[in-house]
């Protein structure tokens, strides 16, 4: 399960058209942040794709709400956003984001993250229960 949390319907579209690629993969959304940090603690979703211009609160401020939160906090988190200047992603990956994609998304290098992203959920998932 994988939870996209974007106000933006098009960019919604196109990420709905690349997992549908993935029938393995399962797609939540939410529009704004409340609703996306509702829907992580439900649903407890392997990988959160987030935009970072949101309204209300912005997506680092939602992942950091999911940070502090135990039961979302080992969630990885990609953003996904229009901010392209270089010292816009230093700062979404040092406030902890597992990686930072540009907009337009450019196809191979979003299903190469979100592999990448699946294998670290899976592998952080069966450290988890090894620990329980």
């Amino acid at each position: 399960t994988l939870l996209y949390v974007e106000d933006n319907p098009a960019n919604l579209q196109l990420v709905e058209e690349l997992i549908a690629r993935r029938p393995d993969l399962r797609l939540l959304s939410a529009a704004d942040g409340s609703l996306g940090i509702a829907l992580a603690r439900e649903f407890a979703p392997e990988v959160i794709l987030m935009d970072i211009n949101l309204p209300g609160m912005n997506g680092i401020d939602v992942m950091k709400i999911l940070r502090a939160d135990p039961a979302t906090a080992h969630i990885p988190i990609v953003a996904i956003s229009a901010n392209v200047i270089p010292s816009d992603i230093k700062k979404g990956l040092e406030a902890g984001f597992f990686r930072y994609l540009t907009k337009p998304i450019v196809v191979n290098e979003f299903m190469d993250t979100l592999s990448v992203a699946l294998e670290f959920a899976a592998a952080r998932a069966g450290n988890r229960a090894r620990k329980d």
